[in-house]
């Protein structure tokens, strides 16, 4: 009996000094923890709620987060009105929830920027292609960076060529002013924008 009650005391006194010690590493466990969780983790808890892009050279885009991808995101700024951002455009994020999302795993891993650029190819679409650290030509100056309005014609391993004609127009022949090539590095952004 009083063999016992001495384990009975060792135990529960070991089970406090556990819990006590448990408590004491938690805080470090969450930092290591959170040391590993990657901004596509974090951006990925905030899908489909709003938030602001500040991007390099001081642009910005604001709308809802539609979808993340290993090297890029999808804003949608409004009606016919998406925006696909660059990773490595980005300098602040703003709007973000408290929640983290999952890892991306297999396919979504593959699913980089050429991926999604290639996909605007191929439905032909308009867009407005944002660059960095050129204000000159055939753009619209806006600050430190220049747009291209035209369609995607082709993206490659690092770059995209873009045939130049008015956003109301569809891209035709005699409509294409000249093609753009553009390492994949210079862009900020592309916006995809409404015909008319």
């Amino acid at each position: 009996m009083r063999w016992e009650r001495l384990f009975d005391e060792l135990e529960g006194r070991f089970d406090e000094l556990a819990d006590e010690q448990a408590a004491q590493e938690r805080p470090d466990r969450e930092r290591v923890a959170i040391g590993g969780v990657t901004a596509v983790e974090r951006l990925s808890g905030a899908l489909d709620h709003p938030v602001r892009l500040g991007l390099a050279g001081g642009a910005t885009v604001a709308g809802r987060l539609r979808a993340v991808g290993p090297d890029w995101l999808l804003v949608v700024e409004g009606p016919d009105r998406d925006c696909v951002v660059p990773w490595r455009s980005v300098t602040v994020v703003h709007g973000l929830t408290s929640a983290t999302g999952p890892a991306p795993s297999g396919l979504d891993l593959r699913l980089d920027l050429r991926h999604a650029l290639r996909g605007l190819a191929r439905d032909r679409a308009p867009v407005q292609v944002g660059l960095a650290g050129w204000t000159g030509g055939e753009a619209s100056v806006a600050g430190a960076s220049a747009e291209l309005t035209g369609t995607i014609d082709r993206v490659g391993a690092d770059f995209v060529e873009v045939a130049l004609h008015a956003a109301w127009e569809s891209r035709r022949r005699a409509a294409v002013r000249s093609v753009a090539l553009v390492p994949l590095a210079a862009v900020l952004l592309v916006r995809a924008t409404p015909l008319g």
